[in-house]
């Protein structure tokens, strides 16, 4: 049987996890501005006095929740080895709610505006430039293509506008 304190720092780490969530999902309707105590506190189902409990501001919860979609994509960039792999990470940006992708580069130009986030807002940069070195190992002049049209495709792919991931196995066929 696992001792309380395990159980209430799993407890802590869950709760925290689903205000982060639910702060994604109010940036996805409203954006940044719409994130307040009492928005995320009632996406989240819990009193308003939870939010400040687990994060300092709302500026605390934004910067943590930038840090946790950033946790899932170098994750998933790291286990990248093939191009239909990113071609499914371009296609998950135009999954029918893409209300959470709009999330993910809300926070992303949040950090943007900001010198103190800019570690942070490189942590996809490097990750992608790291996927375009396996992907391209014998032609250098080629990475920042590939990573420019990851990130275009994205882009488009998320305002919901015309994509072609065909570009990505053009690019890495030579």
């Amino acid at each position: 049987m696992p001792e309380p304190v395990d159980q209430r720092l799993r407890k802590g780490e869950r709760r925290r996890l689903a205000l982060i969530d639910a702060t994604l999902r109010v940036i996805g309707r409203g954006g940044a501005a719409a994130v307040t105590q009492r928005a995320v506190a009632a996406e989240a189902g819990v009193p308003p006095s939870a939010v400040l409990y687990y994060f300092a501001s709302v500026d605390d919860l934004l910067v943590a929740a930038l840090s946790a979609v950033n946790d899932r994509y170098v994750t998933r960039l790291e286990a990248i080895g093939t191009v239909d792999a990113l071609v499914a990470l371009v296609e998950d940006c135009a999954r029918p709610d893409r209300m959470s992708a709009v999330a993910e580069y809300e926070l992303f130009l949040h950090a943007a505006r900001r010198a103190d986030l800019a570690t942070e807002l490189h942590r996809w940069d490097d990750a992608l430039a790291d996927v375009a070195v396996r992907l391209l190992p014998d032609d250098p002049g080629r990475r920042p293509l590939l990573v420019a049209a990851v990130n275009g495709l994205c882009l488009a792919a998320t305002l919901g506008s015309p994509y072609d991931t065909g570009v990505l196995e053009r690019l890495v066929a030579g």
